[in-house]
């Protein structure tokens, strides 16, 4: 085969070889989802929509969550427990119990059957006995019930002067305060005995000034381990309002569940110290 010939297989050949290779390419069709010929997808990955009112909120401030406690009732002149207004409940008593805190059983056993009647009650306190076992004092108030001012010594302020008798207040707000962090908002004078003078003391200190309608006698030493003798004893005084006087006394936690339950028999509710105002203006 001639030189020349050769050349021109040899350039055929070549051309043929190209023209193949360009053949190859994969042209996309509808079925087609070769990657050599279609570049990826772009995802766009968006937030759902936000609905209206489900946005996060911020948690609620200590204050918020503060229950609303609204004046209901007031104590009258015969320290009876009276509505503010026309429609409120009016059978209904308040608890107290006096010359505590004494010992952890005895209140413990007192708040065990108050919270099984959701009752609330006040705890008049005596200085001194805070002074000694301030736990007791934050006992009370950690479990819900409400610190009334008893004097610091229980001694009768009617008979002290002013300087005293202002003493044997304040020295209660104080100590309470730095213990629980708040004031008493009651005041109970030891032997329900007072004056004039001691009044203004109380009102100076921005406390209701009360004694009591509904005495349980639980201190008589003829009622000493006698439960029923003291139920009966409030039961035969009670009245609407009943504002009884109790105190941290074994046979008086002994009598509260019995007591409470009898009370609720008859119709009668306990109100909640808290919803306690001063005198509105229009009542005595």
């Amino acid at each position: 085969m001639s030189k020349k010939l050769l050349l021109f297989a040899a350039a055929c050949l070549i051309l043929s070889s190209c023209g193949q290779k360009q053949d190859q390419t994969v042209v996309p069709t509808e079925n087609n989802t070769s990657l050599e010929a279609t570049a990826p997808e772009t995802v766009t990955v968006t937030e759902p929509p936000v609905e209206a009112g489900t946005e996060e909120q911020e948690p609620p401030s200590q204050a918020a969550e503060e229950e609303t406690i609204t004046p209901l009732y007031h104590i009258n002149k015969a320290y009876r427990v009276v509505p503010n207004e026309e429609g409120t409940e009016t059978k209904v008593v308040l608890l107290t119990f006096d010359d505590g805190p004494k010992e952890q059983e005895m209140i413990d056993g007192l708040i065990d059957t108050l919270d099984k009647h959701k009752a609330k009650a006040i705890f008049f306190v005596n200085g001194y006995r805070v002074e000694t076992h301030p736990e007791l004092l934050k006992l009370i108030h950690d479990r819900g019930q409400i610190i009334g001012n008893h004097s610091w010594d229980h001694i009768d302020l009617k008979k002290e002067s002013e300087s005293e008798a202002r003493k044997q207040v304040e020295e209660v707000q104080a100590i309470v305060e730095e213990t629980i962090g708040e004031r008493p908002r009651f005041f109970r004078p030891p032997f329900g005995s007072g004056n004039d003078q001691l009044h203004q003391i109380v009102e100076d200190n921005d406390m209701i000034y009360m004694t009591w309608s509904n005495g349980s006698l639980d201190w008589d030493s003829k009622n000493k381990n006698k439960p029923e003798a003291v139920i009966q004893n409030v039961l035969e005084q009670l009245h609407a309002g009943s504002n009884i006087l109790m105190h941290e006394l074994p046979w008086t936690v002994e009598a509260l569940d019995s007591l409470l339950t009898q009370l609720e028999e008859k119709g009668y509710s306990f109100v909640d110290p808290r919803t306690i105002s001063e005198v509105p203006e229009q009542s005595e």
